[in-house]
């Protein structure tokens, strides 16, 4: 188990109490054994590909998308290989979409390592991305039950389509909440929905507590989304490790500045839209003090830590175990994460 510190470490960007540590530990063989698999897929590339696709995948990361399938799986039933190898599927989607996400932001890094656009450019790292998605879906095909192929395939088409529609809408400054919400919980709630959907799946739960679970991972990914996109904004890059500020170099509206430009004074707005639309890519650091003195900031973090405290509600009729409570616990230190904004 010569790689239990740095799979711990995988966990350290969302909890660091010891609730979740316990949580972890929970998991932890059944994450080796996720770690293990993902880092076997580049084998299974042409040797000409595999040292790029090796590198993608061994970049790390939270992992929190295998974790969420486990612990649904055990709040539902016994771990099995099958949540294992859904846990593999839905990371490698994953990476696929950072992968293309970091060509569209021009990003440089990522979890303090060069991006795959930056090592090689964005023409093979726009394929290396497909060509993880594409391998992903084939997995999920192994399952001789085809809803799991299904439920894997519309999650990754409503991960693609939120894209889409963000791409669409930068810098409009017409964007509605709602569409905002669509957006969020298109290309980054279907997965975490995903996830928690087809670890109880797997475990035959009862109708009821599928959909729970469902309803629990599609309200955390949306916390989690809005508390990514403060994140951008109020980070640290040293610490978070990866570059931040793109999301206002590139237009996309997220919560807290959707929530200036409709709720503060016309002074602040108008303010806003210029460095908004500013090509120069500068007032960063002046953006992010109109965010804060209107209370913008403030707002969306209130709204994120809400939406984690619903999807902590909704898990209610899912039986208390261990794992239920796992589940609980990366819910509740999210709203404490978020507190520190």
């Amino acid at each position: 188990m010569k790689n239990l510190p740095k799979l711990r470490n995988l966990a350290s960007g969302l909890e660091a109490g010891v609730t979740f540590k316990q949580t972890f530990d929970l998991i932890n063989p059944h994450l080796y054994s996720v770690e293990e698999r993902i880092r076997q897929q580049a084998r299974a590339f042409d040797p000409a590909v595999e040292g790029y696709v090796a590198y993608a995948v061994n970049s790390g990361g939270k992992r929190l998308r295998p974790a969420l399938a486990l612990l649904a799986g055990g709040a539902t039933g016994k771990i099995t290989t099958g949540h294992v190898d859904v846990a593999v599927i839905l990371e490698l989607i994953h990476v696929a979409t950072l992968v293309h996400d970091d060509i569209m932001d021009g990003a440089e890094t990522r979890r303090d390592q060069p991006t795959a656009n930056a090592k090689w450019g964005n023409s093979l790292s726009v394929l290396l991305g497909d060509c993880l998605f594409a391998h992903a879906l084939r997995l999920s095909t192994n399952f001789s039950n085809n809803e799991i192929c299904r439920i894997v395939s519309e999650a990754s088409a409503e991960v693609c389509s939120g894209e889409i529609i963000q791409t669409q809408r930068r810098f409009d400054l017409n964007l509605s909440l709602p569409d905002y919400y669509k957006i969020i919980e298109m290309k980054t709630a279907a997965l975490f929905a995903a996830a928690c959907e087809l670890g109880a799946f797997i475990s035959e739960a009862s109708p009821e507590i599928i959909s729970a679970l469902k309803t629990f991972g599609s309200r955390l990914g949306v916390a989690y989304q809005i508390y990514d996109d403060i994140l951008d904004i109020a980070g640290d890059e040293e610490e978070v490790g990866k570059t931040l500020g793109t999301d206002l170099e590139k237009g996309k509206l997220t919560l807290p500045v959707l929530l200036l430009l409709q709720s503060s004074d016309e002074a602040a707005r108008t303010r806003a839209r210029e460095l908004i639309l500013n090509e120069n890519h500068s007032g960063h650091e002046e953006f992010a003090a109109l965010l804060k003195s209107s209370g913008a900031m403030r707002a969306a973090v209130e709204t994120a830590r809400r939406m984690a405290r619903e999807a902590r509600e909704v898990l209610n009729p899912v039986p208390a175990n261990k794992y239920r409570n796992g589940l609980v616990a990366i819910a509740a230190h999210l709203e404490t994460l978020l507190s520190k904004f």
